[in-house]
């Protein structure tokens, strides 16, 4: 028998539309749905992409320690800029938060987030140690 799964929800109206999770963990596995940086209906930093990042990864680890767990179990980024030209700005955020740990990462280029002036969504995988 596989690992039980743990679901948890934002509360937000699009789970219910799109069918997702905030983020699930089945055993020492954690994936954390693409984060923007909206606040419920508030977008938080716009036109500043290193203030829509560091948002971001703050709403990330608050995730992770409701499943117990911390930045510092976190092997994988995904980072989705509509602008990658400005990729120091969330290099910058990202490196705080991340420094030591040193992830695997990606960071690319999109045509467009689901707002118009959305900059960046992030993804993380964790893996509890």
């Amino acid at each position: 028998m596989g690992e039980k799964r743990i679901n948890i929800s934002s509360g937000v109206k699009w789970e219910d539309i799109v069918g997702y999770s905030r983020a699930v963990r089945i055993g020492n596995y954690i994936e954390v749905s693409g984060t923007t940086a909206f606040d419920g209906e508030i977008l938080i930093g716009k036109g500043d992409l290193y203030a829509q990042t560091s948002f971001i990864l703050r709403k990330i680890e608050k995730t992770l320690t409701e499943f117990g767990s911390s930045m510092s179990d976190v092997v994988r980024t995904r980072m989705y800029l509509t602008d990658i030209s400005m990729w120091q700005e969330a290099g910058k955020a990202h490196s705080e938060f991340f420094s030591d740990i040193r992830p695997d990462t990606s960071m690319v280029e999109v045509r467009r987030l689901i707002d118009p002036e959305l900059l960046i969504e992030i993804e993380v995988t964790a893996i509890v140690s």
